[in-house]
């Protein structure tokens, strides 16, 4: 693992939306989101996605969040350097490609059936993504971090 280097202070850019502390409190639950039922909404944390909850939030009481996030086609992507304050993020794409900039790994493009860990607070950019792409992403805790970097 790369050491990370700071080339301004790191700010706060955004928190998922937090769980209330009954949610909190309670043990996991069982959910089902079907995709039939989908909706993606189009607020979160990069307004060129949008983003479908798949309910893991609320049913492991903020333990970890689960979403589809596909590309809202009239936008692009911004690049900006950030980080991910969080124990976990695992990233699946279910369709399309993207490729993002590491610090210390480089430039690393991945595609349909294509799946990756980033350590938790690696500095990176997304460089470009399809018109089409879709991702499952699942990060722990669910009320995580991203700060300017």
């Amino acid at each position: 693992m790369s050491t990370l280097t700071r080339h301004s202070k790191p700010t706060r850019q955004a928190r998922t939306p937090a769980l209330g502390a009954a949610a909190k409190k309670r043990a996991a639950a069982f959910t089902v989101s079907h995709a039939a039922d989908a909706r993606f909404v189009k607020r979160g944390l990069r307004s060129y996605f949008e983003y479908r909850d798949l309910g893991i939030a609320r049913a492991s009481a903020g333990k970890v969040v689960a979403h589809v996030i596909r590309a809202r086609p009239e936008k692009a992507p911004h690049g900006a350097w950030h980080r991910h304050d969080c124990k976990l993020q695992f990233v699946y794409v279910l369709k399309g490609w993207v490729r993002f900039e590491y610090e210390g790994v480089g430039v690393v493009t991945m595609r349909k059936g294509s799946c990756f860990q980033q350590p938790p607070n690696i500095r990176h950019r997304e460089i470009a993504h399809s018109k089409d792409l879709e991702l499952l992403e699942i990060v722990a805790p669910a009320d995580f971090e991203t700060l300017d970097a």
